[in-house]
């Protein structure tokens, strides 16, 4: 009898000290649930928090968002029908394009601002911008022209209907879409604003007459002044696509020049070269191209970028999708040439001759 007594009360020792052990496990698990349900409870809070103040701010029907959404890889499926010659055109005759806009409105889209000749402020040394604005330095240009208006689809319309040329790939059935006719033209690479230019007897900018056309001689950072001001240009998303180049005449530049803060990126003659004494990394302006090594990485889209002997062309004045910080006046962006996107736009510019009056 006491030994079974001893028996019972070993494995009530044991059993307590094993029911002990599983629950300070038990506390432990409750307590790291708990944790990470709490850290859970806040991300999601955070996450709806931001949701709703994002879209509150949002200019448009959110449930239209996935009609607003350029889906990856669809620009490349409109480059290869277009290029294969098999999107459903259906030209316009010259006539018509006359009616898209009125006399009064034509008149004002292809006028141009004279830019006068003197120095100016080209760049940025602030510590915050990117690498390839660097040095600030000076430039002295001659006398010469600028549209006042990025080309707008009416405009490039022309080029279409008289030159024989195909329509942007964002044109439906080779038709500007209504209403917009005063927005600026899209979806066309370097090569198509350029050959527009060539026709319009005019050439696409260099990159100090834009610079300068923008921010005037005394080096301003917004075509209006030193301040990022919303109310002023288009960006950011904050209308959700382009604008009538008209909409914004408070973002006027010093000289006159309208959007060169937002609404698209334009073109630029010029390859993406660094400046002189930049403290740029080289590397940035080498081009590079996506390149899958083996058959494996391409199953997975692994691809390494891969220097190649060409240059990337220069994009200046951000766009309607652009950070706030890319519309400076002296940010650079870049593309290859053959590139389109529905933010890539374009303006014209041209020389003074001698003898001619620059404001004819």
């Amino acid at each position: 009898m006491e030994k079974q007594y001893k028996n019972r009360r070993q494995l009530s020792v044991t059993e307590r000290a094993r029911r002990k052990r599983f629950l300070s496990a038990t506390l432990v698990t409750c307590a790291a649930l708990a944790m990470v349900g709490g850290a859970i409870h806040v991300v999601d809070l955070g996450h709806s928090r931001v949701f709703q103040e994002m879209s509150s701010k949002a200019t448009y029907d959110l449930t239209e968002m996935n009609s607003r959404i350029r889906a990856a890889g669809e620009d490349i499926a409109l480059h290869e029908r277009h290029e294969a010659d098999r999107a459903k055109t259906i030209p316009y005759s010259l006539a018509e394009v006359e009616a898209l806009l009125s006399p009064e409105q034509w008149v004002e889209v292809n006028s141009m601002a004279t830019i006068p000749a003197g120095p100016f402020y080209m760049g940025s040394d602030r510590i915050r911008t990117s690498a390839q604005n660097h040095p600030k330095h000076e430039v002295n240009l001659v006398e010469y022209k600028i549209d006042k208006y990025p080309t707008t689809n009416a405009q490039y319309a022309r080029f279409v209907a008289e030159h024989g040329y195909r329509p942007p790939l964002d044109w439906e059935n080779g038709r500007i879409q209504e209403g917009m006719e005063l927005h600026p033209v899209t979806m066309i690479s370097w090569y198509d604003a350029s050959n527009y230019c060539t026709w319009a007897n005019k050439r696409l900018p260099h990159e100090t007459e834009w610079e300068k056309a923008a921010r005037g001689d005394d080096g301003r950072r917004w075509p209006w002044g030193e301040q990022m001001e919303t109310a002023r240009l288009n960006t950011y998303y904050n209308m959700g696509s382009t604008t009538d180049v008209t909409s914004y005449s408070d973002g006027a530049s010093p000289y006159g020049v309208m959007d060169m803060a937002g609404n698209v990126s334009e073109w630029i003659e010029d390859d993406f070269l660094p400046y002189k004494n930049t403290d740029a990394d080289q590397n940035i302006f080498k081009g590079k191209i996506q390149v899958a090594s083996t058959p494996a990485d391409r199953a997975m889209k692994v691809v390494d970028l891969v220097g190649v002997d060409a240059k990337y062309k220069v994009l200046r004045g951000g766009s309607w999708k652009s950070d706030p910080f890319s519309t400076t006046t002296y940010h650079r962006n870049y593309s290859w040439p053959h590139y389109a996107s529905d933010f890539f736009g374009f303006r014209c510019a041209a020389d003074v001759k001698e003898g001619v009056n620059a404001d004819e």
